[in-house]
């Protein structure tokens, strides 16, 4: 799934069956993971506001409400946490309703525990393996660069054009996808994502295409692959530039055709599904070196978004860190915030691991603080060298980019202290009520704000 261990991510359990509780809890144990169970929508609600959760698998048909309505009050109130349908009662029309409602998956009973796992494992990467603290139902943007990514996903997002989607590791490139698709006319079916790079080359054809029973050594059952369960809807196909040239051929046959063949089967299954590759390299230097068809550059790259490093729109890395900071602040019923000189540091730092690295060091920051975000709570590559003064800013990050870090940190306080009442904080802050407005325009806090003092 990912390089950190699944012990470290919680699952609820949500069904009134005590057999497929049981059942789902012990193939989440032996597989490494932590779970907690409830047996119908007000337990589970309640385990949602006592503890942090990275995932949540909920029965359809619940003793005091329904799977459904339990989807749409989770997405309201922890909007990124990812969520599995299971039922018995499976039809066209709940599926496309719990998936418009953020279900990542939805499973029909009975099911076997490697199908179970399997839908666990992809909706836990798809969220960054950061349940409701990650930013995967929505993009945070405060930057000109992002503003140009966004506004030419709302322009592509219908077409149906095939898209590649680049930029360094963990900048964001799956969510983009996700955009795409919320945004385009196929968002009522299924989004599949598939990591190319992270399944052995011998497996990667069988989950593509799906396979005939008895085709290999294994193959127990004829199992459809990804792009026929994203049939009508988006297949995100991260990690592309790491395919074989085998692989890459039968991709191409497939985007082509817009047929795949599964292993071992003798005929071809037409599929309507729309492409959206990512790669972290440079496609172009891997066809000049012979290790990317040209032709399949061309064919996945008919619409290219790139997706810049946080390290070059260091506008958006505060309101990023207060996003996480504010889930985390729902999931633990406390305040979080950042202090001035934790907000320099952030701004300053060079951010190799992009969004993924803040998110990250917000979760340990939340973990180890009650209130005040402080360098002490931050990871010693972001400290490194900190006196105890205003460091001095990495290349690329400005005075400007410094001072209005400070000025943000400051004025979403007062306002925070202030009940929002922005006279009062003007008043706090030393400044005119005009003045505190004009910076608030300047800083983008005025929406942000008002939703965060709803």
């Amino acid at each position: 799934m990912n390089e950190e261990s699944p012990n470290r991510y919680r699952v609820l359990v949500v069904d009134d069956e005590h057999q497929v509780v049981d059942l789902i809890t012990e193939v989440l144990r032996m597989s490494g993971f932590q779970s907690a169970s409830a047996m119908n929508a007000r337990q589970a609600l309640a385990s949602l506001r006592r503890e942090q959760f990275h995932l949540l698998i909920t029965d359809v048909r619940l003793p005091d409400s329904s799977g459904i309505d339990l989807l749409r009050i989770v997405r309201d109130k922890y909007p990124n946490l990812p969520a599995i349908v299971v039922t018995g009662y499976a039809s066209i029309d709940g599926t496309k309703e719990a998936l418009n409602l953020g279900a990542v998956d939805y499973i029909p009973k009975p099911f076997t525990p490697q199908q179970l796992l399997s839908a666990v494992e992809r909706a836990i990467a798809s969220s960054g393996g950061s349940g409701g603290s990650t930013a995967g139902k929505g993009m945070v943007s405060h930057s000109p660069a992002m503003d140009k990514v966004l506004d030419l996903v709302r322009q592509v997002a219908d077409t149906g054009s095939t898209v590649l989607i680049t930029g360094e590791s963990g900048t964001g490139k799956e969510l983009v996808a996700r955009l795409l698709h919320r945004q385009s006319r196929r968002a009522v079916m299924p989004f599949v994502s598939v990591n190319s790079g992270g399944i052995p080359e011998g497996l990667l054809e069988s989950e593509l295409f799906g396979h005939m029973k008895g085709s290999y050594t294994g193959a127990h059952s004829t199992t459809i692959g990804r792009f026929q369960a994203a049939e009508g809807g988006t297949l995100f196909l991260d990690e592309v530039g790491n395919m074989s040239m085998a692989m890459q051929v039968k991709l191409l046959r497939t985007l082509q055709e817009r047929e795949v063949t599964p292993v071992g089967a003798n005929s071809s299954v037409s599929i309507d599904v729309r492409l959206v590759a990512a790669t972290n390299s440079d496609l172009e230097a891997e066809v000049r070196a012979g290790r990317f068809r040209e032709d399949l550059y061309f064919r996945i790259n008919v619409i290219d978004i790139h997706i810049p490093p946080l390290r070059e729109r260091r506008e958006d890395i505060i309101p990023l860190a207060e996003y996480f900071l504010a889930a985390h602040s729902a999931a633990r019923d406390i305040k979080l915030f950042l202090s001035p000189q934790c907000a320099v540091l952030l701004s300053t730092y060079s951010w190799p691991g992009n969004v993924r690295e803040l998110e990250n060091a917000m979760e340990r920051a939340s973990v180890l603080s009650t209130g005040e975000i402080t360098p002490t709570h931050l990871p010693s590559r972001i400290t490194a060298g900190y006196p105890g003064g205003v460091p001095l800013p990495s290349e690329g990050a400005g005075l400007d980019e410094i001072v209005a870090a400070v000025e943000r940190v400051y004025i979403h306080d007062a306002l925070k202290s202030c009940g929002g009442v922005r006279s009062r904080a003007a008043r706090m802050l030393g400044i005119k009520r005009t003045t505190l407005l004009a910076r608030m325009r300047k800083l983008g806090l005025e929406s942000e704000l008002e939703r965060a003092l709803e």
